[in-house]
This record gives structure tokens, sequence and C-alpha cells, in this order.
């Protein structure tokens, strides 16, 4: 008969298991390492370069492809890979696959800001970091920081692109945007600390990104080659604080964005990623970061564009970057970095010195005794209660309140209410929970894209109704600053937000609020930051009386609404 332990007895066991046989990563780059020694003894130049490359990997693109990078890890021996969509199961057994080609076991990354779910099908996605960033208790994100560990290990996997500590301070930031805890530098400190620090209790390598800041952007670097024209000062004194903390709080890793600072370094069109003054002069000797650097995907256009050919990954290297991530032809750098040694443009000491931070990397992660991932139960155990059920205490711990009149008080379960949902052509999670305790209801719902006869046929009818719950929702995959609805539908936002019997429910990017003339004038208001299911119940249960909101306000709106804004949240002292 087989036995099934509980999701929580496996994460006990898993922790229990990590703390008797690690320190701090950091700390750890100071002890003599007989296993680091023994591994490095046997490479050959071009093994040690090899050890800095981490190529891509997916399960969601056929045998063809998979037998590909099988291919590159049987000729090249990289020292990882950095999964993308697929499936847990495929993926734990591709690992497995791979791990046996490699002479020296890979470091496995994967980009999990929220999760697994960001990159793999039927996994958990915990809210984004601009959710997150509206929770008033930071022992959360820690709770939730050694789940994502133990859902990483438990597929093999042993590195997080994650967290992302860019403050937010461009409301149309292409590529940051609600991937941020905020726009307050202390705030968003003190919860990417407490994030990483539930990964890396849990096991887990993790990275702070983009250094030296990418909040302040309006070019998406993988496009292009975002410009950051701002002063030394400014720089020092507001990008670069949260990445100060979170090397003084013993964070892993930094990955370095791509992006041309002439107040770091004047040289022209140069991106940070092959930047040494920055990476080594900065991040390295002044802040004084002895964990592993890594660059940002160099197949981005902000890198290429400028450094074609593999001349990108050669300057990434001697800027000091320690793993290189996603080349475009990891082959032909190889050689390229090779060469440069052989003419002395680069130090074989410095070589020497990456390669052993990335074994050591892979000695803190357990590869010294690698195991193949249990194949077994891997959907059950990522799908657990207890993660589940800390997915719906997070959604509940940030919903914001950010006004009411008295109206949340005023409601009546037994009238006549109606429930609508705008941008939702089906009946939604939020809908549904306001049924169960206003049992008197109508379900209404309207297509982003409604006409305006739509629109006033739907106004006619609830303007019956004793009572008004409107959720607008924003499902696209990604929520973005600007809602895409009808000049119809914006229309109507703003006339039931007129409505004194009306109280609105935003499931989308709080920015959104900026752009929905009149929303303002709601006799009940409340963020509730994405579209998922914990979100929407968390919003509900506030209506129905059942939660009190604690949430604040991460980021400044308009002048009404600004960062910590939120009705009924216990006053928190930065």
């Amino acid at each position: 008969m087989r036995l099934f332990f509980s999701a929580a007895l496996l994460l006990a066991a898993a922790q229990a298991t990590f703390a008797q046989q690690t320190t701090n990563f950091i700390s750890s780059l100071n002890e003599q390492n007989h296993w680091v020694d023994s591994v490095f003894n046997t490479l050959n130049r071009k093994q040690k370069v090899a050890q800095l490359f981490f190529i891509r990997a997916h399960t969601n693109k056929g045998k063809a492809y998979s037998d590909s990078v099988a291919n590159v890890i049987k000729h090249e021996q990289p020292g990882g890979l950095v999964f993308f969509q697929g499936g847990p199961v495929r993926q734990a057994a591709l690992s497995n696959q791979y791990q046996k080609l490699a002479h020296i076991p890979l470091l496995i990354a994967m980009d999990g800001e929220w999760g697994l779910g960001m990159r793999l099908d039927s996994t958990l996605s915990y809210p984004y970091q601009m959710t997150l960033g509206a929770i008033q208790d930071d022992q959360l994100l820690n709770q939730m920081g050694q789940q994502v560990a133990y859902d990483f290990k438990r597929l093999g996997m042993h590195l997080n692109f994650a967290p992302v500590v860019d403050i937010n301070n461009n409301p149309d930031n292409p590529v940051i945007n609600y991937r941020s805890f905020g726009d307050n530098k202390y705030k968003v400190a003190l919860k990417s600390v407490a994030y990483m620090q539930g990964m890396q209790q849990g096991g887990l390598l993790t990275t702070a990104k983009h250094f030296p800041g990418h909040g302040d952007t309006n070019v998406d670097s993988h496009a292009d080659l975002p410009q950051l024209n701002f002063t030394r000062t400014r720089l020092d004194t507001l990008e670069e604080y949260p990445f100060k903390q979170a090397i003084q709080a013993g964070i892993s890793g930094v990955m370095v964005a791509h992006m041309s600072i002439p107040a770091l370094d004047s040289t022209k069109n140069l991106p940070s990623t092959l930047s040494r003054p920055i990476i080594t002069g900065l991040l390295k000797d002044s802040l004084g970061f002895k964990g592993l650097v890594v660059s940002d995907a160099m197949e981005m256009k902000g890198v290429v564009k400028y450094f074609p050919e593999g001349e990108a990954d050669l300057r990434a290297f001697m800027a000091g970057n320690d793993i290189i991530e996603l080349s475009q032809n990891s082959w032909r750098a190889i050689k390229k970095i090779k060469k440069a040694i052989r003419q002395h443009l680069i130090a074989e000491a410095e070589l020497d010195a990456k390669v052993k931070k990335v074994l050591a990397a892979k000695y803190w992660v357990g590869l010294n005794r690698y195991q193949p991932a249990d194949l077994q139960n891997i959907p059950e155990n990522l799908n657990r209660e207890p993660a589940q059920q800390l997915i719906q205490n997070l959604s509940d711990a940030a919903v914001t309140l950010l006004q009411d009149n008295g109206l949340i008080q005023r409601l009546n379960f037994a009238q006549k209410t109606a429930l609508v949902s705008i941008g939702s052509a089906k009946n939604t999670t939020f809908q549904l929970e306001l049924a169960k305790t206003f049992a008197n209801n109508t379900l209404f719902n309207i297509d982003k894209n409604a006409s305006a006869n739509d629109v006033a046929k739907l106004l006619n009818e609830v303007k019956t109704y004793g009572q008004i719950m409107v959720g607008i929702h924003d499902t696209r995959l990604r929520p973005q600053s600007k809602l895409d609805f009808s000049d119809a539908v914006k229309n109507m936002v703003a006339q039931l937000s007129a409505s004194p019997n009306a109280a609105i429910s935003l499931f989308a990017n709080p920015y959104t609020i900026a752009t929905l003339p009149g929303i303002e004038k709601a006799s009940a208001l409340i963020a509730a930051y994405q579209k998922d299911d914990g979100m929407q119940r968390a919003a509900a249960k506030v209506l129905g009386r059942q939660l009190m909101p604690s949430g604040k306000l991460p980021v400044t709106v308009n002048t009404i609404f600004v960062n910590g804004s939120g009705i009924g949240a216990p006053k928190q002292a930065l």
C-alpha cells in the first residue's frame, strides 16, 4: 500500500533537511569547500567557461526542441538551465533526463515571481508583487517565499529569478509595473527582503532584479535599450536603495538590467549588463555584493542591438557577470571568452573565481548529492491545500477599501441586488460569491467592447434594484495601466459610480483608476488589483461584511488615491 504524506509534512521535511545541510549562501563563500575544489580541479578552460552559461528550456515545444536542448547539454556542458513555459510533470521528467547528460549537475532556474504559475500550467499562482505591496503583514510574504521554495525544489529547480525590487515610480512602465511591490522605496525594500528570506530559508537561491533599477523607464528592454538619464545622487538614494537592503539582508544573487545609464557609465549605447564600472565598480566594489551576479537574458534586443555576433556575451563576462543567461549562441560565446583569456584581455584568476562561485551555489542547493526529482504525485504536492489557503490569506490581506461613505454597513442582505460584472462575458467568482450572501439577486454581465445600446439597456435594467454590486474585470493575461474598454463601457462605469447605492470593485491594475473618470464618486470603492479568484472572493467578503479590509494602496494613482490610501487598515510604521 502506497503511503501519501500531507503537503505540510513534505514542506516541513524539506525545510528540516535544508537546515541541516546548509548555511547562508553568502557566508558559505568564505568557507573552504572540498567538493567545489575537487570538481574545479577536473575542469579545463573550455569547461570552466561553460559553467557560466545558462541555456533556455521548454516543455511545451515538442520533442525536437527538447532533443536540441539535450544536444547542447551533451556537447557544451553548460552550468545550468532556465525553464520557461510547459507543464510541471513534463518539466520534472525532462530535468531528470537533462541531468543525466551533465558531467556536473545543472543548476536549474526559472522566472517565478509569483510562483510556478508564472510559467507552468496546472500549478498555483500567488498574487502579483503589486498586489502583495498592499499587504501590511510582511510575515505573509515570508510564508509565500517558503511555499514557492518548496514548489521549485519539488520539480528539481534551485534558483528563482525573483524578487523584483524595482521601484515602479512610472505608472506607464511597460515592463515592470504590476511586477513591482510599489513606488515607495522603503516598502519595496521591506517586502522584497521578506519574500527573499522566505525563499532562501526554504533552500532556494534568489536574485534581486533588475539592477540598478528598472522602475522608471518607458521602454521595454526586451525590445530596445532604455535610457536612465538620472543623476548619480538620485540613483544612489532611490533606485539602488532596495538593492542595498537586499544585499545587507544576505540575498544570494542580483540580476543586472539592460539599460543605458550615462551617470554611471557614459559609454554610448552601452547596456548596464556590459558595463564594468556598473557591475564590478558599483555593485561589487562599492555596494560590497559578494553573491551571484546574473545577466538579464542575453537574447534581448536591449543588449544585442548594439553588440551583435556574441560581442555582448564577451563584454558581459568582462563586466563582471558570473552567470550569462540565455546567450543567442553559447558555443560562439564560449569560444570568444576563451580567446580573450588567451590574449590576456581577461585574467585567468577572474574566470576561476566566477566558476568557483557557481560551483559553490550548486553545493549550497545540494547538487553535490544530486537526486532526481520524484515523479510521483507532483500535481497533488504542488496544488496542496495549505498553499491554496495561503493564496486566499494573501488576497484577503491585500484587498483595499479606498472609500466608503457608510454604504457597506447599510447593505441589506435580503434586498433586491444587481450583481454586475463588467469586462467578463460569463459569470464571475465575484458574482457567485456575492450571490451566497445577497440571495435576492440577479446577475448581469457586459463585455468590455459593449456598444452604447448594450450599455443603455443594462443601465435601464439595474436602476430598479435597491443595491448594485459592480465588478470591473481586466481579463487580460497581464494587468496593464490602461483598460482596453470601449468608451461606452467606461461611461457606464462613471454612471454606476454616481449611483448612491452602488459599490465598485476593481479587479485590475490600480493605475487604471486614473483612466476611469467618475469612479472617484463611488459610494464604496474597492481596489482588488487583479482578476484572480482569490481577490474576487476577498472583495466579496468585504461587501458581505465578513472581512475587515487592511490593504493599503502601494502606488500613487492620482491626487485622490495616493500611496497608503485605505480604510480600515491598522497603522503600521515603516
